[in-house]
């Protein structure tokens, strides 16, 4: 069981409190993401549960999610970033990267890796480069049912 946290910014809040997840917010989100595409939403349910998951809230509104996919010592996939794009372009995407490479459970994590198509300027920023040895890196992709 993962340490649960939370900051506070102005009037937003970063919480990895499951049971502050709006699954229906998220799943909004998503339907907005290029990532998730064809992604069911069953699917993402199971993704969360068993995933560190950051929420970004609003007071009680669910603005952004970070998920955090890991082993909390060799390995950690940071994936499903998102914030909503009404709260865009004030620090709070900056801000949700810095408040999960700093959980207390992930600190000394050797390997971090994630995928992006667009967003690397952001993921510099915290450390994260190409892959050194892409050649070494191997994937199996399946067809979520109805693809």
């Amino acid at each position: 069981m993962t340490q649960i946290i939370e900051a506070q910014r102005d009037r937003f809040t970063i919480s990895t409190d499951p049971a502050r997840l709006d699954l229906d917010a998220i799943l909004d989100f998503f339907t907005r993401a290029y990532w998730t595409k064809g992604r069911p939403p069953e699917r993402t349910k199971r993704a969360i549960e068993n995933s560190l998951v950051f929420g970004v809230y609003e007071g009680v509104k669910q603005i952004g999610i970070a998920r955090v996919v890991s082993d909390f010592s060799i390995f950690a996939y940071l994936c499903d970033v998102f914030i909503h794009e009404d709260y865009r372009a004030h620090g709070l995407g900056k801000w949700l990267i810095e408040t999960v490479m700093a959980h207390p459970d992930l600190q000394g994590v050797r390997r971090w890796t994630l995928v992006t198509r667009d967003a690397h300027g952001l993921y510099k920023q915290y450390g994260f480069d190409s892959l050194t040895n892409p050649d070494g890196w191997m994937e199996v992709i399946r067809p979520f049912p109805g693809e």
